[in-house]
């Protein structure tokens, strides 16, 4: 999932009866959620900013549990057959949208069909491609109708999903918006205008009732969903709000209960005059600046080298941002489930002194023809926020000693995104928050395109980085095969299921894309979460999922900001981690 910022971070207030304010209506909670949502239909989301209201409305087969581990949501139970590719999930009694129309199989079905359906253009169907036949209907292999498809309805309360190949993770992608069911009978009737405010219904604990612009979204507590007797707030205000000290003036104004970003030079201001309001750990996430290799001379291998060398990493996190990421030099997050067994990446480099990468940089630079007098020109984009432009200022710096001279471009998150996508740009800023903790979340970037409509779609292989070998690693047979173990023999299939073998096969794939083409500079990981430590603790300890919704002794679960939706606690709440 797309992440707004190099730091993200959350700041809640140290007690219920402080946190929310008791209104005519009820409870309220004020949120900063950073951009603008610029979508509420969970098949054109992307972001964590849209995912916090999306997830409040709608909830799919599974929720998330305090450790972020899948739980039945709006199925009661599942059944896996012993081969690992048949799930069978039936439906709670009496689940409902928000309009009093009964949810059913049907719905999830239908959701998915639309989700691959290529004239939906879905960014994120591939999340979900371990289905059988979703990655055919997106490359128009299949019709969008077809009854090869592995989703079927059976009756009203019964769905049935059959899987490409055993995946150890598809319980946790079923968490992921990707999966989340649409009503079938409104989008029937409005299309892709069912999210409009006069036609929008859900299935989750609220209902959103309200959107301004540029200004906020609103949302109530539903009267339909199941446990709507244990949904504790009334009603949420998510706030349009991308500068971050203003956010953070407002929160210290009593006008936000919660902030989902803090400037990063704020964190010492808040741990020494703030006690109580913020807890600080990693989380599985990396910030990185992507490279556009359809352009010269970024196509150069050596070029990106150069960049990627000459950015000092190590002073990142203490200095730069001064909230203590660590330094990024691989693509999976430390951490990463299925991952077990994979040797941590470090470039040879990395070990030397920064003064000899920095000449070793300047010599590649050098047989090329830049020089601090003739100097590479390139723009670096990212999306407006104080940690982002304080980062780019910083490698801007770092750069020009080898023979660059960077102009520095800012736009809000959907414009810089949409630029992204679009290719226009040479180097852009991006960063990622696990979906689920596997390391093809991550992996899974960097995969070639594939044709959808007639068309290429990249998705969110931004700079359209393209290998054969890395390809080869992560799929198998033309097929997406993420249980399989770096092209094993046919006649030793049997063993590709063991989780080991897949992570040392995905981990030579990270290894090789690192080593080999520079495709990327990762610059930071494992962002910095940051909440009240007693009643709504979500900074965990060592590396936690960062998945955009938990769920923590709570009647419900959405969207990272569990505090909403929680019962009220007679005593502390376990660390949990999540964003």
């Amino acid at each position: 999932m797309k992440m707004t910022r190099a730091f993200q971070a959350v700041v809640t207030a140290g007690a219920l009866s402080l946190l929310m304010a008791s209104t005519a209506l009820g409870v309220t909670l004020n949120m900063m959620n950073g951009s603008e949502p610029g979508t509420l239909d969970p098949h054109k989301a992307s972001g964590d900013w849209q995912n916090r209201v999306i997830g409040d409305y709608i909830e799919g087969l599974m929720a998330e549990d305090a450790t972020a581990a899948p739980i039945p949501g709006q199925a009661e139970s599942y059944t896996i057959s012993d081969d690992g590719l048949v799930y069978t999930f039936t439906l709670r009694d009496g689940i409902q949208w928000s309009d009093g129309t009964p949810v059913t199989a049907g719905d999830f079905e239908f959701a998915f069909r639309r989700l691959f359906n290529p004239a939906t253009a879905a960014e994120y169907s591939y999340l979900q491609f371990p289905i059988k036949g979703g990655s055919e209907i997106v490359d128009g292999t299949l019709p969008p109708d077809s009854p090869e498809l592995g989703v079927k309805a059976l009756d009203d309360k019964t769905l049935e999903i059959t899987l490409v190949a055993p995946t150890p993770y598809f319980l946790d992608a079923l968490t992921h918006y990707t999966a989340w069911p649409v009503p079938k009978h409104v989008v029937e009737v409005h299309g892709d205008s069912w999210t409009n405010m006069a036609n929008i219904v859900g299935n989750g604990p609220y209902r959103v009732v309200e959107w301004v612009p540029g200004s906020y979204v609103k949302s109530v507590k539903s009267d339909t969903y199941y446990d709507k007797d244990n949904v504790q707030i009334d009603e949420v205000y998510y706030y349009v709000q991308e500068d971050l000290q203003a956010a953070f003036n407002r929160y210290r104004a009593g006008e936000y209960d919660i902030l989902t970003a803090l400037p990063a030079d704020q964190q010492k201001v808040v741990l020494e005059t703030m006690p109580g309001e913020g807890r600080f750990a990693p989380f599985q996430g990396i910030h990185y600046y992507v490279i556009n290799q359809e352009k010269a001379p970024f196509d150069n291998v050596d070029v990106r080298k150069a960049l990627s060398i000459s950015i000092n990493r190590e002073i990142i996190g203490p200095d730069i941002w001064g909230s203590g990421e660590p330094p990024a030099y691989a693509w999976v997050p430390p951490g990463t489930g299925n991952y077990e067994g994979v040797e941590p990446y470090m470039p040879a480099w990395a070990s030397q002194p920064y003064e000899e990468r920095v000449a070793e940089a300047k010599a590649l630079m050098a047989e090329l023809g830049y020089t601090p007098e003739t100097p590479l020109q390139l723009q670096l984009r990212y999306n407006t926020n104080d940690n982002h432009q304080n980062l780019a200022i910083a490698i801007s710096a770092m750069w020009q000693e080898i023979g660059v001279r960077t102009e520095l471009f800012n736009a809000e998150t959907p414009v810089h995104y949409d630029a992204l996508r679009a290719g226009d740009f040479e180097v852009g800023r991006a960063g990622w928050l696990n979906d689920y903790s596997d390391p093809s979340n991550t992996l899974e970037l960097l995969k070639s395109g594939t044709m959808s409509g007639g068309e290429m779609n990249w998705g969110n292989n931004y700079g359209r980085y393209s290998n054969e070998r890395f390809d080869e690693l992560m799929n198998r047979d033309g097929r997406v095969r993420r249980h399989s173990a770096c092209l094993l023999p046919r006649q030793q299939r049997g063993e590709a299921d063991d989780p080991g073998l897949r992570g040392q096969c995905q981990g030579r794939a990270s290894h090789a894309l690192a080593d080999q083409d520079r495709v990327t500079l990762a610059v930071a990981g494992a962002d910095i979460g940051m909440s009240a430590p007693v009643l709504f603790d979500r900074s965990g300890t060592g590396f936690g999922l960062a998945a955009g919704k938990v769920r923590a002794e709570c009647s419900v679960m959405r969207s990272g900001e569990c505090c909403r939706l929680c019962r009220s606690p007679s005593s502390p709440l376990p660390l949990v981690s999540s964003f």
